[in-house]
């Protein structure tokens, strides 16, 4: 393997041209012929090579301005698009409706992109992100386990985790293991009766003190006395000693529904 470019560590970036770990991303996503593809942070183009193979249209979004430039001569494609742009600032409404992610992302990165994602006017039908492999499992999360981010990506994903991709593949290696994110977009709201900010300002109340009780951690968060609290606890079913990782999804909008009566 000829030298690779050198990195630039403010943005995170780290080189994977191991094979069987790419064309796992692209198994992942279920990338087809008439697909539309978004990549982000293509880089190299290693993983580029892959989906113009692969799909019917590649787009791919790159920050870092030279690997931008130099990304349709690595890889020579007439259908491959290439935009020098931020992610985060990107117009997802260019995109048209079906379109798919696929990226290996700077780990800083994960819970804004997810977010971005998931509140788009024009959101991907599926997503494979190769994550730190902490970050996936916390996002894949069972009630027990919950995190904020778990529950906010869960209420817009069917989440489900892929391959392992070890340190050691990539160039250079970061300090922990990745793993492939896989995100489905739900074909019908949770809950069509929740009004999906005021849920995620009940949650983020929930989590704020995560060792603390709800009737605690919710009463402080949402500024209601706690005998009320405590009423709209035991009216949704829930204990008002149990923490917020405990609740599933289910729980929250009844909470939420227990709480806007």
């Amino acid at each position: 393997m000829s030298e690779l470019p050198s990195t630039k560590k403010s943005l995170g970036q780290h080189w994977l041209t191991d094979t069987a770990s790419l064309e796992a991303m692209c198994a992942a996503a279920e990338v087809r012929p008439n697909d539309i593809v978004l990549e982000i942070g293509p880089g190299l183009g290693t993983l580029t090579q892959l989906l113009v193979d692969r799909a019917k249209q590649v787009i791919a979004i790159e920050l870092d301005h030279n690997l931008a430039a130099e990304l349709s001569t690595r890889v020579q494609a007439t259908n491959l698009r290439v935009v020098e742009a931020d992610i985060l600032r990107f117009n997802f409404t260019e995109l048209p409706a079906g379109y798919k992610v696929v990226a290996n992302i700077p780990y800083y990165l994960t819970s804004n992109l997810i977010r971005v994602l998931s509140e788009s006017k024009v959101p991907p039908t599926q997503a494979a992100l190769l994550v730190q492999k902490e970050v996936a499992e916390r996002v894949a999360a069972a009630p027990g386990d919950m995190s904020l981010l778990s529950v906010t990506t869960q209420w817009y994903w069917n989440v489900s985790l892929g391959r392992i991709v070890p340190a050691a593949l990539f160039v250079p290696p970061p300090k922990v293991d990745s793993q492939i994110l896989i995100l489905k977009r739900r074909v019908r709201p949770l809950a069509t009766d929740v009004d999906t900010p005021g849920l995620f300002r009940l949650v983020r109340a929930g989590f704020s003190q995560r060792r603390k009780t709800l009737l605690n951690s919710l009463g402080a968060g949402m500024h209601t006395d706690r005998e009320e609290m405590q009423a709209v606890l035991m009216q949704a079913g829930i204990d008002p000693a149990a923490r917020a990782q405990m609740l599933s999804l289910e729980q929250w909008a009844t909470l939420y529904r227990s709480l806007t009566r």
